[in-house]
């Protein structure tokens, strides 16, 4: 049964646009009673999307410049438990309104601020953040893959409102642990999530830098990237011809109905075998001498000539094309929803492509009510993706199972989770970043993997730099009768244990939400899931295959014909961590008051969901899906665009009302006269006379923003080391237990005034704490060395921390 942790709580909403509105939709979705304040003439953003943001709200209008409604606004905000907004830093001081000053009034408001850039930030914090000018200062259309470098595509646009979804899921999570620990200290908080700090950590697995990576590791495309580098060759492939230099286990094929399937099953050992016995050529590759060598051991152990493993990506170019060209020839043998279903069925992940469109109205959507219909006045049936995060009851009727903690038992100034403890038992990107979010909040995370990865090193070692920060690590085979009793020994200890698997799945390592230990909530995250079963919610999924299922792909690539993913790393994947992360945290807030532990939940389709939603609905009567798709897509139009300077790329963002403003710069002189078909070509001659800091001057003088496109390399650089204040930070781990120098983005998006964050260790290598973490679990030495042997424990994956 679902659950309503935030019922009886009151929310102000006085948020525009996306951030704001989506983290205030998510708290009423969680049972919240919200009350949405707009400005006269209605929302900035009127349309379908807003309506579904404002779902479930109590809606009147205030116009804030009159002394008048202000008093009414602060009269609401009195009776309120959380305040959310996402003004430009400033604009709520300026209308009496400081969330400081509100904190002083009313000591047990919890204020959510959701600026663009840190109000502490001095170069930064006046700009005018729209979306796109996130996505420039950030990195984001520069490195949106490595597909768009090799057709020469610069910079990269997408439509994706990437800063919002993810600043509203980490607001509602700040939110939300803010109001647990008002539980024992019976004070809020003032907290600020910068959009640009939320986004880049959503990339963050894009901007991990580890100076000698070993070329085992780079793709075909990296290694293609590298040599027209070194040759001056131009970057101009098409489509096809990179589509050539995919891995031949992550990549698209045309079906007999002609639709692309994408087939995501590179470097999992078990579902890359499944994949070629489905699709009849296993034994082909087998008997082709195809490389099947452990991927741990170090590339110096291979066989003489051996240049590549099929248990770990990249392939080498000559046996990438033999393999892709077999399964290229398979797949004509069903159509796609054929392979969907059967793949699915066995526990392969790969999806047939569609459009926005085609999901919405898709029987899987439908039936686990990732999509929902609502009755709307003016768009009559207005389908509309349903909830991010959810808990429900997983207790089967058990009741309470732990009284609920009392205010003095909470330390002043302690961090929001310096009390919890984790069991992470998750996997690749989304699942350990729900514990990795939830660390930098003080909670004591131990990692347990089994003692042989059916992942590669790429998916483990060098995603986890980043994901296992702050984390201990035990090797244990749950699926051996004494590795399960550990385990089982060790989630007793925890007050939650976060794993995405399948409802099949959980069994098998004995975390069936009805037999866990009393106390102790399930975080569980998985591909398809939704609040009711529908026909794939048992399919395994991965990131792109939600991206290809959702129609993110269909919209960068341009058309079905033409997918293509949606950056390199993450575009879901870490937005789903931070789901779950904020499903965790309702579920602790539910047992702090009732004594209960619900389970939580969230999936990669609700957050795929999440970051379409300005174009994630249908209504009787609607229009095309015409937003801005393809390489050739650059902005929402002429004055919201990127446009090339005298020095490189810029984002232009000039809202109608100020392009008389735009006159007043000597450059732009004569503007007001030109059409509007001409305004295009006038801009982009006269912005390709000066350089970007000239512009970006220039236009902040009227209040318009100007902002260069940069590089992820250039964000990493300019804030290594930034100070607190900075939008922007990243950690330079010299020490690293990897033995290399990694450069990491620093988690500090959520700032909050009363609660500090924690310090994270570095990763550490897989297996670091097995000894420790069974001795804390009363094995003596003997015991743990007989554990080692009979391999129901490991204390290393590999001789080398990554293998070489």
């Amino acid at each position: 049964m679902p659950v309503e942790p935030l019922r009886g709580m009151r929310v102000v909403d006085f948020g525009q646009y996306i951030a704001g509105p989506a983290a205030a939709m998510m708290l009423a979705d969680a049972g919240a009673q919200v009350v949405k304040v707009h400005p006269p003439g209605g929302p900035r953003w009127p349309g379908p999307a807003t309506e579904i943001l404002d779902r479930d709200k109590t809606v009147m209008t205030l116009d804030l410049t009159r002394a008048a409604d202000r008093r009414t606004a602060a009269a609401l905000i009195a009776e309120a438990d959380v305040l959310v907004e996402n003004f430009r830093p400033g604009v709520m001081r300026r209308m009496g309104l400081d969330p400081h000053d509100l904190a002083t009034a009313h000591p047990r408001l919890v204020s959510l601020s959701l600026p663009g850039f840190a109000s502490t930030d001095p170069e930064l914090s006046a700009v005018p953040a729209w979306e796109a000018i996130i996505g420039a200062a950030t990195g984001l259309f520069a490195d949106m893959g490595s597909n768009r470098v090799l057709m020469g595509v610069q910079p990269s646009f997408t439509p994706l409102p990437l800063a919002s979804a993810y600043g509203a899921v980490l607001g509602a999570l700040a939110v939300t642990l803010a109001l647990r620990a008002r539980e024992r200290t019976g004070r809020g908080d003032v907290i600020e999530v910068p959009l640009a700090a939320a986004l880049a950590e959503g990339l963050a697995h894009n901007s991990i830098h580890v100076p000698d990576m070993p070329e085992r590791y780079k793709t075909l495309r990296e290694r293609e990237i590298e040599r027209r580098r070194a040759e001056g060759l131009p970057f101009d492939l098409s489509y096809a011809e990179v589509h050539r230099l995919l891995d031949p286990l992550y990549k698209s094929y045309r079906c007999a109905d002609g639709r692309w399937l994408y087939l995501v099953c590179t470097g999992h050992v078990r579902h890359t075998r499944r994949a070629l016995e489905l699709l009849g050529i296993w034994d082909e590759v087998v008997a082709s001498g195809l490389p099947r060598t452990d991927p741990y051991r170090s590339s110096r152990e291979w066989p003489d000539g051996q240049d590549c493993t099929l248990w770990s990506p990249p392939l080498s170019e000559r046996w990438a094309a033999w393999l892709s060209e077999r399964i290229a020839a398979a797949m004509l043998a069903r159509d796609s929803l054929a392979w969907e279903r059967l793949f699915g069925e066995h526990g392969v992940p790969a999806t047939a492509h569609r459009t926005t469109a085609e999901w919405l109205a898709s029987p899987h959507a439908r039936a686990a009510r990732l999509i929902v219909e609502r009755e709307h006045p003016r768009y009559g049936r207005l389908a509309q993706p349903s909830v991010v995060g959810w808990v429900e009851d997983g207790a089967a009727g058990a009741g309470p199972v732990r009284p609920a903690v009392r205010p003095a038992q909470s330390r002043a100034g302690a961090a929001w989770l310096e009390d919890v403890r984790i069991v992470d038992l998750a996997n690749v990107i989304a699942g350990p970043t729900i514990a990795s979010t939830l660390a930098r909040f003080g909670a004591k995370v131990t990692r347990v993997d089994p003692p042989r990865s059916p992942f590669d090193p790429l998916t483990t070692v060098v995603f986890g730099l980043q994901t296992n920060r702050g984390k201990r690590s035990a090797l244990l085979d749950a699926k051996q009768p004494e590795g399960r009793r550990l385990l089982r020994e060790l989630v007793g200890r925890a007050d939650v244990v976060t794993i995405n698997a399948l409802a099949a799945q959980l069994g098998a390592v004995g975390l069936d939400p009805r037999d866990l230990p009393q106390g102790v909530v399930l975080c569980r995250l998985d591909a398809w899931g939704g609040p009711a079963p529908g026909p794939r919610s048992e399919h395994p999924g991965y990131d792109d295959t939600v991206q290809a299922a959702t129609g993110i792909m269909a919209r960068f690539g341009g058309s079905l014909e033409t997918p293509e993913e949606h950056a390199q790393v993450g575009t879901i994947d870490v937005l789903s961590g931070f789901a779950g992360a904020y499903a965790a945290a309702l579920a602790l807030l539910e047992r702090e008051r009732t004594g209960t532990a619900p389970v939580a939940r969230s999936s990669l389709a609700l957050a795929g969901q999440l970051i379409q939603l300005p174009f994630m609905y249908d209504h009787p009567g609607r229009g095309p899906f015409d937003e801005p798709s393809g390489p050739q897509a650059n902005g929402y139009g002429d004055l919201h665009r990127a446009y090339e300077a005298s020095d490189g790329w810029l984002y232009l963002a000039c809202p109608p009302r100020r392009r008389a403003a735009l006159a007043s710069i000597p450059e732009l002189a004569g503007i007001e006269a030109q059409g509007d078909e001409e305004v295009a070509e006038f801009l982009t001659a006269r912005i390709a006379l000066r350089p970007r800091s000239y512009w970006r001057e220039a236009c902040a003088a009227i209040d318009v923003a100007a902002m260069p496109i940069r590089t992820m390399a250039d964000v990493r650089r300019a804030s290594l080391g930034a100070p607190d204040g900075a939008t922007l930070r990243f950690d330079r781990e010299s020490e690293h237990p990897s033995g290399r120098a990694v450069e990491l983005i620093s988690p500090v998006a959520v700032r909050s005034a009363r609660a500090p964050l924690a310090p994270l260790a570095p990763a550490p290598a897989y297996g670091a704490h097995t000894r420790e973490i069974l001795a804390e679990l009363g094995c003596s030495d003997a015991e743990i060395e007989d554990l080692l042997e009979r391999g129901i424990a490991a204390a290393r994956w590999s001789d080398e921390y990554l293998p070489t």
